[in-house]
């Protein structure tokens, strides 16, 4: 079996500008010589544009060119807002790379779809999947299911079991967050909170006025509470409960209020040049054997009948947030600009 190879973003170190950048972004010729140098994918070649944490779409990879023996895969990997600044250059050049994309949020998708950027799947086998993780014209499928709650060191003073717990004066100055700006779950939750209303935007001002703080990604906040920088974390559930399975001094909780989720979808780009093998991941990704291996990684597959990961004993059950998508898409934009106001950009 190759290794997987990964592609590199080079020059392209942008500032997270978002999706609703793509129509007005101007590529510079460093940029244009890159998306050239890329190059069209060869014969049996994906280019797989993920969000997945590095081991995670390494070892997703590799199962799924075990189970397609020829089809090689070409990866490259970041948080969300920067895998989307990325591509938003090679839309503006007219050379988007990928054929196919695993990332975090279903908003993105929606907004890709809308500007007709995502390819229709009717045929693919969505037996088993609960009818709202996946877009009704088949463009894109959830693959999984990716909460974010409280993490908390293990010596911390509290003991965390809200939400509202975050903005009180005990924790003040211990609390760090991924900031929406990078990570496509943060966003998610960002405008999930502040459509709800017990929480709404009285939680991020209330954070701001706590001396939270913000960083680019989940994996950042991870190793501020692990390491005890913060004793206090927002955090994606797979990250913290994983850490702590591996010894990390880690704890988890989900809010008694209820946590947003994103799906972590998975679509064939319209301009994918590799349509066939690119079916072939998002039917591996959807399959029995890709859901159990999404549970094997400690996620809560899509599919129910693939089982629990260890760290969610039968019988609990994780209270969600109603969200409704289309509103989030419309508002996310202002509410991203909204927090940067708050807390920097």
């Amino acid at each position: 079996m190759g290794a997987v190879r990964w592609i590199g973003f080079a020059a392209c170190s942008l500032a997270a500008v978002g999706y609703a950048a793509i129509g007005n972004y101007n590529m510079t010729g460093a940029m244009l010589a890159l998306a050239s140098s890329l190059g069209a994918a060869n014969a049996g070649t994906i280019t797989l544009y993920t969000s997945q944490p590095e081991a995670d779409a390494t070892r997703t990879v590799e199962a799924f060119k075990a189970a397609n023996p020829g089809v090689e895969v070409e990866i490259f990997r970041s948080g969300t807002s920067d895998l989307l600044t990325k591509l938003a250059a090679e839309f503006a050049a007219g050379a988007p790379q990928p054929d196919v994309l695993l990332i975090a949020d279903a908003v993105t998708m929606e907004l890709l779809k809308k500007d007709n950027r995502l390819l229709a799947y009717p045929e693919a086998d969505v037996e088993g999947l609960a009818q709202d993780s996946y877009d009704a014209e088949r463009t894109y499928f959830g693959s999984k299911l990716i909460t974010t709650g409280i993490a908390y060191n293990t010596a911390a003073a509290e003991k965390p079991e809200s939400w509202a717990d975050l903005v009180k004066p005990e924790y003040k100055d211990g609390v760090v967050m991924p900031s929406p700006l990078y990570s496509g779950a943060a966003a998610y939750m960002m405008s999930g909170v502040a459509l709800d209303p017990s929480l709404g935007w009285d939680f991020y001002t209330g954070l701001k006025a706590n001396d939270a703080i913000t960083v680019r990604g989940n994996g950042a906040v991870l190793k501020a509470v692990a390491g005890g920088e913060k004793p206090y974390g927002i955090l994606v559930d797979f990250m913290a409960l994983n850490a702590r399975a591996q010894g990390s001094p880690v704890e988890f909780v989900f809010p008694s209020e209820g946590v947003t989720a994103v799906t972590e979808p998975v679509a064939i780009l319209s301009t994918a040049r590799n349509v066939e093998d690119g079916k072939r991941f998002v039917d591996f990704i959807l399959s029995d054997e890709g859901q159990k291996l999404a549970r094997d990684m400690g996620y809560l597959p899509a599919k129910a009948s693939a089982g629990r990961p260890d760290w969610l004993p039968e019988g609990v059950e994780v209270k969600l947030m109603p969200v409704d998508i289309g509103a989030v898409v419309e508002r996310i934009e202002a509410d991203k600009a909204r927090f940067a106001e708050l807390f920097g950009g």
